[in-house]
């Protein structure tokens, strides 16, 4: 059986791009590849749907394309799935209006109501039928924050039981600011202790002074309770990584986001992963300086402090990604790809895990 398959390639299945790759493995080993449809175009906005293949055999074959969440004409983006301990699977996801650009939505030129919202919704049965969203906007989201976003990527469940969404959200500008500048982007998680039915804030990370200013983010548990994000970092310097612990479960921060000076790659979205047997942590991303391009996974044994790679896919154009466990033996890829540019498809690539240690 092959190693590599591609379950979404654009402009097929009805879709024109597949953007934004999560994956979970189920409590049965079934493996569940979400992502972006977007109908129109490869742009961030129009009309978007979040779609699901499933996969039985580790990733082998997937079944054939289904909608998991739509929003009819408008956008259902950012999948955000988790596996919980009851076998449910949750996905939190935004909603928005077609038209509602990223630069109109930053410049608040949006109202609310057709704004990036938070919902949820949920499978009980291995995500082939999916629950009636349902709205959390009012218990995640400030008033006065205008972009929003959730991961994206894979969502964690902690050892105690609460349920852990990294999100980023911009806020609102001061002065003559148009709140386009990168400077306002900032993070935050989510936080469920009751299995997804009530949700709220986290940590939350704003810093308007350029140095580090938190984007996409994702998150694992370590081995000794503490949560590490590491971050895209979208100020000019210094580098496009940062990270940060938490001791509480995502409350708070043991210190704001600060440089990862030890993970070179362009301006990102990135993943991680941590595995229990071995004890390692795991980083899927792009590694060319700037370009999005060199899919790499590099490995920590330290918390994240120190980073090595360990696996290079190859050197063709490639952007956002996550990482799963599929069994004992195999880490799974799920990896934005392409042979001229990064978004012709989303691949999925499965790594034998004597080969990341």
């Amino acid at each position: 059986m092959t190693a590599v398959t591609v379950p979404f390639r654009a402009g097929k299945e009805g879709y024109a791009s597949y953007r934004i790759p999560a994956v979970v493995a189920t409590a049965s080993g079934t493996l569940l590849a979400f992502c972006e449809g977007r109908v129109g175009s490869a742009k961030d906005h129009g009309q978007i749907d979040i779609v699901l293949k499933r996969s039985t055999d580790g990733g082998h074959t997937w079944s054939p394309l289904k909608v998991a969440a739509s929003n009819g004409d408008d956008l259902a983006g950012n999948p955000a799935p988790v596996v919980l301990d009851t076998g449910r699977i949750l996905l939190v996801h935004v909603r928005a209006a077609a038209a509602a650009s990223e630069d109109s939505i930053l410049r608040g030129r949006v109202k609310a109501a057709d704004g990036r919202r938070v919902w949820v919704q949920h499978s009980d049965d291995d995500g082939v039928s999916w629950s009636e969203p349902k709205e959390i906007t009012k218990s995640v989201k400030k008033a006065g924050w205008r972009w929003y976003a959730t991961c994206p990527g894979h969502a964690i469940q902690l050892r105690s039981g609460r349920v852990l969404v990294p999100g980023n959200h911009t806020a609102p500008p001061a002065g003559t600011d148009l709140g386009n500048e990168p400077r306002y982007n900032s993070g935050h998680c989510l936080l469920s202790d009751d299995r997804g039915e009530t949700w709220f804030l986290g940590y939350v990370d704003e810093n308007t002074d350029g140095y580090v200013n938190v984007n996409e983010t994702t998150a694992a548990e370590l081995p000794d309770g503490r949560v590490y994000f590491n971050t895209r970092n979208d100020s000019p310097s210094p580098g496009n990584r940062a990270d940060a612990h938490s001791k509480d479960g995502g409350k708070t921060l043991v210190k704001p986001f600060r440089p990862q000076a030890g993970l070179t790659g362009p301006v990102c979205e990135a993943s991680v992963l941590q595995l229990r047997d071995p004890d390692l942590l795991l980083y899927s991303g792009p590694a060319d300086p700037t370009d999005r391009a060199l899919m790499t996974v590099r490995a920590s044994t330290d918390g994240g402090t120190t980073w090595r790679p360990v696996h290079t896919v190859d050197g063709l154009p490639a952007a956002y990604s996550d990482l799963v466990r599929v069994d004992r033996d195999t880490v799974g890829l799920l990896y934005e790809t392409g042979d001229f540019g990064p978004y012709e498809t989303i691949t999925f690539r499965r790594l034998p895990v004597t080969d990341l240690t």
